[in-house]
């Protein structure tokens, strides 16, 4: 006979690390409302992210049989570096990036500012100057691309008129003016997208300090800078990379307009990947492109959901 003896042991719970996996058992339950959602994530997203990272490691004929497709390893990636056409692309990219970027930022900021006061006829124009980013993208590529026309366009009609120039100029077919040309378009159809985000942002700023700095005798600038700056500079931060990311991955405006020409002068590397992948059935290295790509994104993306906790964190706090 066996005799027991002492307090008879609890069961063993199962050890859980802690962060992000002890949060994630303690709500294992709760997984179960979303599981088909998550199903449906993990078919449409993460089996073609998948695919697209094990077909950048293979040759591919120039067909849409890809069962013939040899291993090539990291050759494709190594032909990308080497490639004269990566450098203009990634330029190019750069560019425009960055110049939609800054510009559609202060362009919109300016514009939050300018409506944030009060003055008759600020809805009217609140609503005109939304236009641009209400409208189609394909439909305001279409438009500019006749604007920008060399001997049909207004534009070049109005410069010839007004004794500007001698002949209409050629905005997206010359290597040297294609790629500010498009970058004008993309800054005018995304700078109300900044302004809107900045005059929600503008909401948040206290009206009594501004008042108290206007009484402690602070000027426009000051009060810019000491008081309201401080205020929107996280919704800033995630407006500027929200443009960032727009504008790396944006397709329609460059493509509709110029299709990467003349001379690969606006190609960036959306377009590129497009070219590559159904234009000359490239299907791995336009995938080694793809992988790249995704990776700069997910850097983004990172610095995007760090100022959503820095947002967070500081609502908390107050």
């Amino acid at each position: 006979m066996t005799i027991l003896t002492g307090k008879a042991e609890a069961p063993r719970r199962p050890r859980v690390r802690s962060g992000v996996l002890r949060k994630t058992w303690e709500h294992r339950a709760d997984y179960a409302y979303v599981l088909p959602a998550i199903a449906v994530m993990l078919i449409v997203i993460a089996y073609p992210i998948y695919y697209t990272i094990e077909l950048s490691f293979f040759n591919t004929p120039p067909g849409l049989q890809l069962r013939d497709k040899t291993f090539v390893g990291i050759n494709n990636y190594t032909a990308i570096l080497k490639s004269p056409v990566f450098w203009t692309v990634t330029s190019n990219t750069l560019i425009w990036t960055i110049g939609s970027t800054l510009v559609s930022f202060v362009l919109g900021f300016a514009c939050a500012l300018a409506l944030h006061r009060d003055f008759a006829g600020r809805a009217i124009l609140r609503a005109i100057l939304i236009i641009p980013w209400v409208i189609s993208a394909v439909a305001a590529s279409y438009i500019w691309k006749w604007i920008y026309h060399s001997d049909f366009g207004i534009i070049g009609a109005v410069l010839v008129g007004l004794g500007l120039a001698d002949r209409p100029p050629n905005f997206i077919d010359s290597v040297s003016t294609v790629l500010p040309s498009l970058i004008v378009v993309n800054i005018w159809r995304e700078f109300p997208f900044a302004m809107i985000m900045m005059m929600a942002g503008l909401q948040t700023v206290p009206d009594q300090l501004l008042r108290a700095a206007k009484v402690d005798g602070a000027n426009a600038w000051q009060r810019f800078w000491h008081v309201t700056f401080p205020h929107v500079r996280n919704v800033s931060t995630v407006t500027i990379l929200l443009l960032a990311v727009a504008n790396f991955n944006s397709f329609i405006i460059p493509w509709i307009m110029t299709g990467g020409g003349p001379s690969n002068a606006s190609h960036i590397w959306i377009t590129h990947i497009y070219e590559l992948a159904f234009g000359r059935q490239r299907w791995g290295v336009a995938s080694a492109y793809s992988v790249l790509l995704f990776l700069i994104l997910m850097s983004f993306g990172y610095f995007y959901v760090r100022a959503l906790s820095g947002n967070e964190r500081k609502d908390a706090s107050e």
